[in-house]
């Protein structure tokens, strides 16, 4: 087996990092449990009435910036069918389950999951049926924006984790 000799250049820029003692880790702990303290958790339930409002806003955006009704109608489909199926996901994974094996959380997440893709495609097949003259484009830009609520909720949510650079 060969040995490889350490990069004098690496070593020397390992050798800034300065552990933190015994103190500052406490001050660090007692820091950030206060911090969780005053900040409440982010609630599923919150997060898709965001999403069922951008929903309506972008449904109102289309219908105002088209002139056209079914602009609208579309979008508020788009957004439909990413909001009742992440509903109804919700509320099955959510429910409490007390002592019950682990395999089966765990299939049932992957159940509801499937449920809530069919969910989805059922909405989105439907669609066109409930709306004459469906706009594509507005209903994809609905679906869109609802599904971006996610990431604009880690963004903003002042609970979450973000990377600090130093």
């Amino acid at each position: 087996m060969k040995t490889i000799a350490p990069d004098e250049a690496t070593e020397a820029e390992e050798s800034d990092f300065e552990p933190l003692t015994a103190q500052q880790a406490q001050e660090w702990r007692e820091h950030r449990r206060g911090a969780r303290e005053h900040q409440a958790p982010l609630s599923v339930w919150r997060l898709l009435a965001g999403q069922a409002m951008v929903g309506m806003l972008v449904a109102l955006l289309a219908w105002g910036l088209t002139g056209r009704a079914v602009a609208g109608w579309s979008a508020a489909c788009g957004a439909l069918a990413v909001v009742l199926p992440a509903a109804l996901f919700a509320r099955a994974v959510l429910r409490p389950k007390a002592g019950v094996d682990p395999r089966a959380v765990l299939l049932g997440f992957v159940g509801w999951e499937l449920a809530k893709i069919m969910l989805t495609l059922a909405l989105l097949a439907a669609a066109a049926q409930w709306v004459p003259g469906l706009s594509w484009v507005a209903l994809l830009v609905g679906m869109a924006s609802a599904m971006k609520m996610y990431w604009v909720a880690l963004w903003v949510w002042p609970g979450v984790r973000k990377t600090v650079s130093v």
